[in-house]
């Protein structure tokens, strides 16, 4: 296969992954925020404590966790075919991608929110601040060198997670990787496909880390 072939693949595999990563980041972050805010505020010292509320979704997110996200996929097609009608292509994988990151996110979401001190969570409480108040003006804003870190490190794994999806249809690099580079022993595609990967993720770090620093000095 010559260039002139390759490079239409690869312009258009890359941006079905693009495509995958962005709406599965932002429904992970939708879904993943709230779920880890839930943690810390219902746990025993939290400031809605709920023992019972607490110890389920911490089991949700420990189920979420646990499944390899190739199994993920293939469970979840029933609920990929209710949600967007088909089980295959770039709309399909968005919903496996979230299922398996927004756990992920969210047991990032909570260690990032228990470095917080305590002290300013007890200064605001002393000023009369409300559960929710804290939550929106103190925990989040406090943490969010954290949540950022966090947040980098899911797109990193959904980009990976966006590669697997490749295996069963899903379209992006990692279809592309299997269908030509695999199937069709195309070494130098596979190669090329590799390093625009490792370009991707490596963009996506700096980035990320970027963000995270300047936060944490302010």
């Amino acid at each position: 296969m010559t260039w002139d072939e390759m490079t239409p693949l690869l312009w258009e595999s890359t941006w079905q992954t693009a495509q995958m990563v962005a709406w599965s980041t932002l429904f992970t972050v939708l879904i993943g925020l709230p779920l880890g805010v839930a943690l810390v505020v219902t746990d025993r010292d939290g400031l809605f404590p709920s023992w019972t509320l607490n110890r389920v979704l911490g089991l949700v997110v420990n189920i979420g966790r646990s499944l390899p996200f190739i199994v993920l996929m293939i469970a979840v097609i029933p609920l990929t075919r209710m949600i967007v009608g088909t089980t295959i292509g770039t709309v399909a994988s968005v919903v496996p991608l979230t299922l398996g990151a927004a756990p992920f996110f969210a047991r990032l979401v909570e260690t990032a929110l228990r470095e917080v001190g305590r002290d300013k969570v007890q200064a605001a409480q002393a000023m009369g601040a409300g559960g929710s108040t804290i939550v929106g003006k103190v925990l989040l804003p406090e943490a969010m060198a954290g949540l950022v870190a966090g947040l980098t490190v899911t797109v990193v794994a959904l980009i990976s997670y966006s590669a697997m999806a490749g295996a069963i249809g899903g379209g992006g690099l990692g279809d592309l990787a299997i269908r030509y580079g695999y199937q069709r022993f195309e070494t130098t595609l596979m190669v090329v496909t590799v390093v625009v990967l490792i370009v991707i993720v490596q963009l996506v770090q700096t980035l990320g880390d970027t963000v995270a620093r300047r936060l944490a000095r302010h």
